[in-house]
């Protein structure tokens, strides 16, 4: 019987934050991101937009120290995130995953078991049923003992899902994980967003598209080097703000 995600017990009842203060990253002469600050609150759905370029995916790396800030802060109950990274499931672009690597679905999933288990131990029974688990609840079951190079890349982000959702972390970080998906995927992928937000987990995603999609998001983060907007999906998407980041007229999916 699979343990749906808003099944399990929810720790805290009060949101908790992620308070990311006067962030700034800069490659050699180049500033990609300025002088950044916002929350992110658990128990919600939030999104960092913005166009091609804007430093996205910079952000996101930066905030759990993949890569360096040159100034500011990135704390989560008021210690630094990258202090915490066990807290956090992390699913990067498709593209930076090396898809030739020998590994079946349930060998990617089951990696998800690693820092609850500790290197060269056993997996133990409940870690094995947490992972089938997953693979179930993104439909992938079937797809068990097939070679991660062999599955389409809607396929491939479900069980980069399964694995976050086995690693049963605090913060989850998505990285454009709607990139080249099918609808089906993309509609199981919103589910089990849905799913841990209800479960006072914090989840992150980078996304690019600003059509129906963005709807299902509760908050939204605007980014173009410096932060143009943060706070409620209504509250962000106005002309003006998109204006500012985009330039022009932008369309976009209002409801």
């Amino acid at each position: 019987m699979v343990c749906h995600l808003r099944d399990v017990p929810v720790a805290a009842t009060g949101a908790t934050s992620i308070n990311v203060s006067h962030l700034g990253v800069q490659y050699r002469t180049v500033e990609a991101l300025r002088d950044v600050s916002f929350a992110v609150k658990s128990g919600r759905l939030t999104g960092i937009i913005g166009p091609n370029g804007a430093g996205k995916s910079t952000l996101m790396k930066a905030m759990l120290g993949l890569i360096p800030a040159a100034a500011g802060s990135v704390l989560y109950n008021e210690r630094p995130l990258m202090e915490q990274r066990e807290l956090v499931a992390y699913v990067p672009q498709r593209s930076q995953i090396d898809w030739t690597y020998p590994a079946t679905v349930w060998d990617a999933v089951m990696m998800g078991r690693v820092k609850k288990t500790g290197w060269f131990r056993r997996f133990s029974n409940v870690s094995r049923r947490v992972a089938a688990d997953a693979i179930e609840r993104v439909g992938m079951s079937a797809y068990r003992d097939r070679p991660i190079g062999q599955l389409s890349g809607g396929q491939q982000q479900r069980v980069f899902l399964a694995r976050a959702i086995a690693q049963q972390a605090e913060i989850f970080c998505f990285d454009e994980p709607f990139a080249g998906i099918d609808q089906k995927t993309q509609s199981i992928i919103f589910d089990i967003f849905h799913e841990l937000a209800d479960a006072n987990k914090t989840v992150l995603v980078v996304n690019h598209d600003l059509g129906e999609s963005i709807t299902h998001f509760d908050d939204l983060i605007l980014l173009n080097t410096d932060l143009i907007a943060s706070g409620s999906r209504q509250e962000v998407l106005s002309q003006e703000n998109l204006y500012r980041a985009y330039g022009g007229k932008v369309a976009f999916f209002a409801a």
